[in-house]
Parts: C-alpha cells; structure tokens; sequence
C-alpha cells in the first residue's frame, strides 16, 4: 500500500475498548503505532481488521494533524510524562529491570527543565542539578523530539488521552515472553524481533515487508519499520489486554501519566 501524506478520511463508528485506567469508547477507525526518527515520524495504522496504511509525517504536530478525528490511540516511542526532581522515571526503572541484560535499550528521559536547553553541557548541567544523575548524552540527542512531544500535549488538551507511550523493548517482550537477547540493527535482533511479532500475529511478517515498502523514497532505518509495527499490534484490540508499566503509575507535574503500555495475557510485573 502506497505511502500516504494526505488527510485520513473520517471515522465510522467502532468498538468500545480499554486502555490502563481509562475507558474510552472509540468512535474511530485507527490504531496507530508512531516511531519518531531525526526527520521524520513513520505512522503504521491498524483497524481492529487487521493493518490498513503507512504514513510518514514530519513531527508530532502533522501526525495529530493527519489522525485527530480517525484515531483511537496512538502509540508513540517518545516521551510522555516527565520528571522535574528525579530521574530515570518510574516506567523506565521497571523496565530496565525486566530487560536483564538489555536493561541499557532505555535511555532515561532528561527532566522537563533540561530537555528545553540546546546545548548538550547546559542540559546536562540542569539534569544532574535537579536528579543527582548525569545525563546520558543518547538521551540528550532526542530531546528536541521528547520537548516537541511535552510542548504538544501541554498545548493540545485533546490529544492526552489518546497518546500513550509504548517502549519496543517491552512490546517485544510482552509477546515472546523473554527480552530480546540482541540490539536491533542487527541480523540476529531483526531474526528474533521479527519472530516475536509472527508468534503474536501471523501476519505481522508481510505486514513488516508491505510498511518497509510503502516508505520508498524516505530513508527509514529497517528497526523503526519493525517497531512501528510492534507499536500497532501493542494499541490495536488483539490477543490478551493493553497494560501499564508500572501498574497504577504516576503522574508528572502536568497530570501525564508516567508508564509504558504493552499487550500480553498476564502481566510482566505485580503492582
């Protein structure tokens, strides 16, 4: 299927579904999993069907833009929620523990005051002033996209309860049952991630090869088709229940709750 910049058409009316804490009832047609990259956001939207559609947009803003009136959810591996005295934050100590050797795939979001500076040194020195922490510099190279996300959700009220943040690592997790043993840029990690999507979905696998296709012309590393992917069967209505982690999680200063979700029959930690 052709990759897409136009505006979706509106929805029709759907199912009721759940989501940690929250009961929305949707009255859309789109579950989308959104990767963010340097340039650009890749956008890999479910019905409840089955896959429909690949967009590439260029930020957080044209992809609310696109998915404002189609989208039920839209999970995102940035950011949500941020911390202004402590770091890592909640979700991504538990995560790290669950991950075992894997444990360093999360990058602890900076705090909200640091994640707005420019300048990697003045970052770094706000972050380790407010948490005690020092910084790590993989976190520090996203952070323009981790402040667009925080500005945007400040400003778009309505957007809140449809975003939520999913981490790869996790959703991978949640569907083999076991962290994945290598990183994924490279063979062995791609072999293993792609088999925890088969065993989940089927379908997943052609599914991975028809997004990788409808983004000819944009240059979109092979890892961010396949978690995109990951992101869409986590939010889309499947096997098992949408979860939270950490169970009953925190919120940040702004009321964002501070979690990963995930999809599996039993949870990957007790509250």
């Amino acid at each position: 299927m052709a990759v897409s910049r136009t505006a979706a058409a509106r929805p029709t009316l759907g199912d009721t579904h759940r989501c940690p804490g929250r009961q929305i009832v949707a009255v859309s047609d789109y579950y989308v999993g959104g990767v963010a990259g340097a340039e650009t956001w890749l956008a890999v939207a479910y019905t409840a069907d089955g896959y429909d559609h690949t967009a590439v947009v260029d930020g957080v803003g044209e992809l609310w833009t696109r998915y404002e009136e189609t989208a039920a959810r839209i999970a995102v591996d940035v950011p949500i929620g941020l911390g202004s005295t402590t770091a890592p934050r909640p979700n991504e100590l538990a995560a790290r523990e669950l991950l075992g050797e894997r444990r360093d795939a999360i990058v602890p979001a900076p705090v909200r005051e640091a994640v707005k500076k420019q300048r990697y040194r003045t970052a770094a020195r706000v972050h380790e002033r407010k948490t005690g922490h020092e910084l790590p510099k993989a976190a520090f190279e996203s952070a323009n996209r981790t402040a667009a996300m925080d500005e945007f959700l400040d400003a778009i009220d309505e957007a809140r309860p449809v975003f939520v943040e999913a981490q790869p690592e996790i959703c991978y997790l949640a569907f083999a049952g076991e962290p994945m043993a290598d990183p994924p840029n490279v063979a062995g990690g791609y072999a293993e991630r792609m088999r925890a999507l088969a065993e989940f979905d089927r379908d997943a696998p052609p599914t991975v090869q028809s997004v990788a296709e409808a983004t000819a012309g944009n240059r979109i590393p092979i890892p961010a088709v396949v978690d995109a992917v990951a992101l869409g069967l986590t939010i889309r209505p499947g096997p098992g229940e949408l979860r939270s982690l950490p169970v009953g999680p925190p919120e940040d200063e702004r009321g964002l709750e501070m979690r990963y979700v995930y999809r599996s029959e039993t949870p990957l930690s007790e509250p």
